[in-house]
């Protein structure tokens, strides 16, 4: 379809009047509330600590998948380190570290969740995000450009226009409506409803010459959060991540129609599994706590720091069981020294023996 005969949503004469049937995600709408319960009654077994140190690697999640979704990859351990700082108001922090901008913006998007949203907020971000780049025209706002804004794949001699946008020229006028329906539409829509809307209607209008994709889910997020009236951390993007396919796909099907029954039941099911993924994340931290304070006290240093290596990747389970040769590169402890630290942790209950000989292989004992 060439661009010329194609017929956008936006050129529809009833947008943005967007249709769906609700029934299709009563079900899902349901299932979100209640996790969204069970997501707020787990927090409330994490002391401060451990509520800081989980929504820290929430957010740094966030921060890292969100960036991935659009092609970027980041430093893990920079990004969370900007996401602490960014918590804390370190003064210190480089404004240019593509870290800290990602980090900056959901931190701070976070916080001010209950905060009506303004066309000075949304340039706020797209100004953080896009600092120090020198392949745009517009560092400040609104894409101002006479070009056609197109989403293109292909050749450069043969190119697919999966979509183009309004043109830079009603931007404005339709950035204003947008903003508008985001500060009415709280108190009349279902909250998986809203935020679908939300996430699609920016993404459609495409008003920033970049970044889009990251404003347009950091706005779900926050529509979510309004109608809990707290910051729920649902990490989007880690369910979208899985499936990044599914995703473009179900934002180009909705290109050209006002009926949107199919994009909200792909972003339903993305809640869905973003908020399995933070009850997974809180339940291991429960866990987790619950272990040390049994436990700490039993080991020594080398024995810390081995349990230590295996709960940081968020799993009680060392991939492909520990051995002694892993315990020694570890803590570089001798053979005779593994030998007997593994041995007193079985004795302890700290870690369970499976297999003989070279085939041994040490669990740590999750039932706590």
């Amino acid at each position: 379809m060439s661009v010329e005969s194609a017929k956008w949503i936006w050129q529809n004469k009833d947008w943005p009047d967007f249709k769906y049937d609700h029934s299709k995600i009563e079900k899902l709408e349901d299932a979100y509330l209640y996790n969204a319960g069970v997501i707020g009654g787990l927090y409330e077994f994490l002391n401060l600590t451990s509520k800081k140190e989980t929504i820290c690697d929430l957010f740094s999640k966030e921060a890292f998948l969100t960036s991935k979704i659009e092609g970027e990859t980041l430093d893990r351990d920079s990004v969370r380190s900007s996401i602490v700082k960014n918590i804390q108001k370190d003064a210190t922090l480089d404004p240019y570290l593509k870290e800290n901008k990602i980090a900056s913006v959901i931190v701070e998007a976070a916080e001010s969740f209950a905060a009506p949203l303004s066309h000075k907020t949304l340039c706020k971000w797209y100004e953080t995000l896009v600092r120090g780049r020198k392949d745009l025209i517009n560092l400040t706002g609104y894409r101002e450009h006479k070009e056609a804004m197109q989403i293109v794949s292909g050749m450069d001699h043969k190119p697919k226009v999966h979509y183009e946008a309004p043109p830079s020229s009603v931007v404005p006028k339709e950035m204003e409506s947008f903003v508008q329906w985001f500060n009415s539409s709280e108190k009349i829509l279902t909250p998986i409803v809203r935020a679908g809307i939300a996430h699609l209607w920016f993404a459609l209008i495409h008003p920033f010459e970049d970044c889009n994709g990251r404003i347009a889910r950091i706005l779900a997020e926050k529509a979510l959060a309004q109608h809990l009236e707290y910051s729920p951390v649902i990490s989007l993007s880690v369910a979208i991540q899985k499936n990044r396919k599914g995703y473009y796909d179900a934002l180009e099907k909705s290109d050209e129609n006002l009926d949107i029954t199919e994009w909200l039941e792909y972003f339903a099911k993305a809640v869905a599994d973003s908020q399995n993924y933070v009850i997974n994340a809180v339940s291991f931290t429960i866990k987790k706590a619950k272990f040390y304070d049994r436990r700490k006290n039993l080991m020594n240093e080398r024995q810390l720091k081995v349990v230590d290596t295996i709960l940081k990747n968020g799993t009680f389970e060392f991939k492909g069981g520990l051995s002694a040769k892993n315990y020694i590169s570890i803590t570089k402890a001798s053979r005779a020294t593994a030998t007997r630290d593994l041995r007193d942790m079985v004795s302890k209950g700290i870690l369970i023996q499976s297999g003989e000989l070279r085939h041994t292989r040490y669990y740590l004992n999750d039932d706590v």
